[in-house]
């Protein structure tokens, strides 16, 4: 099992080699690049640039698609422009040479859990078409969401990934604002045949209706995780507190720290 620990952020396409050089530096190993409010990488040849000064440094890149994404609007307009927007970081993300496109699939708006699944079910089928089509190699991830109005639970996301033939993205702090718990045990159980995983991690605060934000890392919360993952998996957690760098310093630091101490009991 390999994990890698990175921040959710790159920053402006002037300063990405010189922040993947400093993510090097301190140890992290993953970074996922926000496209959240726009794709502002824009140029094939910056995005080559970074994707092999990426690739020098051993780190691997991931893109977070916008939040204007919704495949189950009833406004065919925005889930063509949803998908539209998805594909672009497709495209991106081929120049990069990045693994993974996480992004919030959409809402139930007034329709029943199960026509939203199969609506977005089919958009994302779509997609994997034109994926195929321009044979780039990137999965797209559907993500779990903290808010129980909008579509991105576990099992839906485990039946979408398993009938679509993408990746996922487990977000463990919407899971725990969604569920108020998380059970490790039954989200390992569902995805276990999975070999790669691609997870999110923060401190996050929440009420009745699920996520209302991201707060700091607390350590208890991350060791809990890091100690109850499983053990036969390539994982990349990316960390999206506030202070999304220090938080994954910090996890890298319990992490090696858990393994010293199993490594001395093992001796």
């Amino acid at each position: 099992m390999t994990i890698k620990f990175g921040p959710a952020g790159l920053g402006a396409v002037k300063d990405a080699v010189n922040n993947l050089e400093k993510y090097h530096k301190l140890g992290l190993k993953a970074c996922e690049i926000a496209f959240t409010y726009q794709i502002y990488i824009k140029k094939k040849e910056d995005a080559v640039k970074i994707g092999k000064e990426a690739k020098k440094l051993g780190i691997s890149l991931s893109i977070h698609a916008p939040y204007w994404i919704n495949l189950n609007s009833a406004d065919k307009e925005k889930v063509e422009k949803s998908k539209q927007r998805i594909l672009k970081c497709c495209e991106v993300a081929n120049w990069l040479k990045a693994t993974c496109i996480v992004f919030h699939p959409g809402y139930y708006n007034k329709m029943n859990a199960e026509e939203t699944y199969e609506n977005i079910k089919k958009e994302i089928i779509n997609m994997q078409k034109t994926i195929r089509k321009n044979n780039w190699k990137m999965k797209i991830c559907p993500e779990t969401t903290g808010k129980k109005n909008v579509f991105g639970s576990i099992d839906e996301i485990k039946k979408l990934v398993d009938e679509t033939g993408g990746n996922f993205c487990l977000d463990f702090a919407h899971i725990r604002a969604r569920y108020k718990r998380i059970n490790y045990k039954e989200i390992i159980k569902k995805f276990s045949k999975y070999k790669n995983w691609h997870i999110h991690f923060s401190g996050i605060e929440y009420g009745e209706k699920g996520e209302k934000r991201h707060i700091k890392t607390k350590t208890r919360e991350i060791k809990e995780l890091l100690e109850r993952l499983p053990k036969n998996k390539n994982i990349i957690i990316i960390n999206e507190s506030p202070q999304p760098i220090k938080d994954s310093i910090m996890s890298l630091n319990i992490y090696h720290k858990i393994n010293k101490i199993n490594c001395n009991q093992h001796k």
